[in-house]
């Protein structure tokens, strides 16, 4: 009787191979790897889903989460302080001891940008952020985010995984674990990193960790040369089908002896599984990543068309960040309408100068405005056409950063790191629009209410929970320890629920 692995190989020689076994074996591959679904207890109703167990209804079943790295500035984007414009340039005095990153604690600075109201909701947006101003009255804000750290790699980790330090699942992984995917022919978590790098801690934030490794999520690049690495040889390469079938075959045998030493390890299966999806990927993903065929409207509500050939200036501007920016959510809705369950968009890269980041300690008018411009009408972009496929009604949108910065001035035009407040914001499937939660202090310093501010927790838990997962129940037993997204921590904010 032939094994499970030896049904793969034999099937067919190269990734062709792996594929069609793939495709007839999806039930016994499931049975296989026993791995624990969602907890749900006897007490309480199951809904079921594709792959598991949903603890209630679900209101969305899809994620798309922006994550702008290297910390955007709440105070010129999203959350208006008229106190910073009537008292700009006076000496700042928050009335307590205040702990600065480096050297921000100047006078009061007022936002470089202009302030005005948006929507049937007359919510004030800056100027750079104004293209959002179009569908504000679908955005829920959250102002009274509260970090644990002003070091970005640390409050990056928390924001993406839930924890400060290395060694959690995404956020993206436990969506993946949860609930898999609607399309066995491309991954449940995608990865779209900003084109000039990756941001604080690179991969390790969408790692699977402890969570079996094909949850981990997939690194597409929009409009590279080579979107999705290792996916394909490279042309005129000395990569040939005769020695890509060699190359699987003698994978096979060294696979083979390594599972027989080690029953009951389940990183030979993931990895087997990785080659099954690359297979699948080989026929999918190169027309989902196709934008050639958007017709012209979709092209203009991503600001893609521009027009622009050759290269770009040297100095950051609106244009190419909206170029780039725009490109990635685009392919965001394409992955997403074909069953992608959680896609990850990243705007800035890792420190450097000059700034190509939201980390502006130098000059918050050069740089956080080109990339608000870019982020702004991309995103305004994907929420319409979002909206114009009735995918807003069961996807949702959540915005974050690392930290926040701070009302005072570093510099003359710069601002420091400020983790004690900072905005997030949510729009779509089953969120509340129109809305704002939690105000934070009339500088943007601290929440308003310093008893109950908002954490990653409540975020994670109130995504889940739209998702129709209950974040106390859906765990990984790891070192003798049922791990889970939000910690030991969390509460679903039922202000935010339609």
């Amino acid at each position: 009787m032939l094994s499970r692995r030896d049904l793969l190989w034999q099937t067919g020689g190269g990734l062709g191979g792996v594929a069609l076994s793939a495709m007839l074996q999806d039930d016994a591959r499931a049975a296989a790897r026993n791995e624990p679904k969602p907890r749900a207890a006897n007490a309480m109703p199951e809904w079921r889903h594709r792959t598991g167990v949903l603890h209630h209804p679900p209101r969305a079943k899809r994620v798309v989460q922006l994550f702008m790295g290297g910390a955007c500035s709440h105070l010129d984007t999203f959350d208006y302080k008229p106190f910073l414009e009537k008292n700009h340039g006076k000496k700042s005095d928050f009335g307590e001891h205040v702990e600065a990153f480096q050297n921000g604690l100047g006078p009061w600075m007022k936002s470089p940008f202009k302030f005005r109201p948006y929507g049937q909701t007359g919510k004030m947006l800056s100027d750079v952020v104004a293209p959002l101003g179009d569908v504000v009255d679908d955005m829920a804000f959250i102002h009274n985010l509260v970090g644990k750290t002003g070091v970005h790699s640390q409050a990056t980790y928390l924001q993406a995984t839930g924890f400060q330090m290395p060694g959690f699942p995404g956020m993206g992984c436990w969506v993946s674990y949860a609930l898999g995917s609607e399309n066995d022919n491309l991954p449940t978590f995608v990865v779209l990193p900003d084109n000039r790098g990756f941001a604080s801690n690179g991969p390790k934030n969408w790692h699977a960790a402890f969570l079996p490794a094909d949850h981990q999520g997939t690194i597409i690049r929009p409009g590279a040369k080579n979107p999705i690495a290792d996916l394909f040889p490279d042309k005129g390469g000395y990569v040939t089908r005769a020695s890509d079938a060699a190359g699987q075959a003698l994978l096979k045998r060294l696979n083979s002896k390594h599972a027989e030493s080690r029953p009951g390890d389940g990183r030979l299966d993931a990895r087997i599984r990785s080659y099954e999806l690359a297979a699948r990927m080989q026929l999918a993903a190169p027309e989902a990543l196709d934008i050639s065929k958007e017709p012209q409207h979709v092209m203009r509500l991503y600001g893609l068309d521009h027009g622009h050939v050759g290269s770009w200036p040297k100095e950051i501007n609106p244009l190419e960040e909206t170029h780039y920016m725009g490109r990635k959510c685009l392919v965001a809705r394409r992955l997403l309408e074909r069953g992608v369950r959680f896609v990850q968009v990243w705007s800035g890269n890792d420190n450097g100068f000059p700034r190509r980041n939201w980390d502006s300690h130098e000059n918050i008018e050069r740089d956080h405005g080109p990339l608000a411009i870019g982020m702004s009408t991309a995103i305004a972009g994907l929420i319409k056409d979002l909206k114009q496929r009735g995918m807003l009604d069961d996807t949702v949108i959540l915005w974050t950063t690392e930290f926040g910065r701070m009302p005072s001035t570093q510099g003359s035009k710069g601002r420091d790191h400020n983790p004690f407040v900072f905005t997030n914001w949510l729009a779509g499937g089953g969120v509340k629009p129109g809305v704002t939660h939690g105000p934070s202090d009339e500088w943007g310093y601290k929440p308003a209410d310093r008893s109950k501010p908002t954490t990653c927790y409540d975020i994670h838990a109130t995504v889940l929970h739209l998702l129709g997962i209950d974040h106390e129940r859906l765990t990984w037993r790891n070192n003798g320890i049922d791990r889970r997204l939000t910690d030991v921590h969390g509460h679903v904010i039922s202000e935010l629920i339609a």
